[in-house]
């Protein structure tokens, strides 16, 4: 497979036995058997006709913040698309590729003056990720924006989907349900004053890095907002601040948030993840869903 793989992208865009940790916002997750870093289009659709031609496993990674591997780590082709991170803006379009951050889209917009991009400034990940969840904060979402994709399907063909196309909604889309590889997004922005929205954005960020466990590995907010609830305040009135599983540990500064204070395995943190479920389930008779990706093996 490494043959065939370097046939289609450099060697240096190849890695055997990689340890995901290294790729992971939580630090967390066991070796992968290829992962892949491709630079261009044909290049992702190549690869995908390869997976099918083998009948090899296929995983897309994108940047891994709201993500979790698991310590067995991923079986087949893993792709990150680090690679494509062109950024654009014409008038009020701005057209980002899925591996650049949206924190990199948000600023791209303050400097061509455009306004509707501020809520994602504080969003880690990539802006591939950001469609994947239709991803939000501080009452913005990508569907607020996002005017259409071009996908990679699972055939390895080039698509042109609208922002309609994609059944965004609170946290979730349809491109997993349909293997889609996203590979740029186009944005539907407004002009407006620079200080207007550096201001915003400021103002955002301040309260991000002052309420959010910024110091630690994390995956980000761990669980969606619970009708009628918030999950931070559930977690927090349970008494979970500062539970800890080895070396995962409910935050003390934000209680929707398991950081990885020393070296925790992905074992520590999905057990932790449970054990807050079952806690707040208990006591209150909430269902936390998870808003973060568990993926991978579990290590034998």
């Amino acid at each position: 497979m490494y043959e065939k793989l370097t046939a289609i992208i450099p060697e240096e865009d190849v890695m055997v036995d990689e340890p995901l940790r290294n790729h992971t916002y939580t630090h967390l997750g066991g070796m992968a058997d290829f992962l892949v870093t491709p630079e261009t289009y044909e290049q992702v659709q190549q690869i995908v006709k390869l997976a099918n031609r083998e009948t090899i496993a296929f995983t897309l990674l994108g940047k891994g913040s709201n993500l979790i591997v698991k310590d067995g780590g991923i079986r087949g082709i893993v792709m990150n698309l680090k690679r494509l991170k062109e950024i654009t803006t014409d008038e009020t379009t701005l057209v980002a590729q899925s591996g650049a951050r949206i924190i990199d889209a948000s600023r791209a917009a303050l400097k061509h003056n455009l306004s509707g991009l501020e809520f994602s400034c504080g969003i880690p990940g990539s802006v591939g990720g950001a469609l994947y969840m239709n991803a939000g904060a501080y009452g913005g979402e990508i569907k607020d924006v996002l005017v259409s994709t071009v996908v990679v399907d699972r055939d390895g063909e080039l698509r042109t989907l609208t922002a309609e196309e994609l059944d965004l909604d609170y946290r979730t889309s349809n491109i997993p349900d349909n293997d889609y590889i996203v590979l740029e997004a186009t944005f539907g922005l407004k002009t407006g004053e620079h200080k207007d929205i550096k201001a915003v954005m400021d103002d955002l960020t301040h309260k991000r890095e002052t309420k959010q466990p910024l110091e630690y590995p994390s995956c980000g907010s761990v669980f969606k907002r619970p009708p009628g609830f918030f999950a931070g305040k559930l977690i927090q009135d349970s008494h979970l601040q500062g539970k800890q599983i080895g070396g995962a540990q409910v935050s003390w500064k934000h209680a929707g948030f398991i950081v990885n204070v020393n070296e925790a395995t992905a074992s520590e943190y999905i057990n932790l993840i449970h054990f807050v479920q079952d806690t707040v389930k208990e006591k209150f008779d909430v269902n936390l869903e998870r808003e973060v990706r568990i993926i991978g093996e579990d290590l034998i």
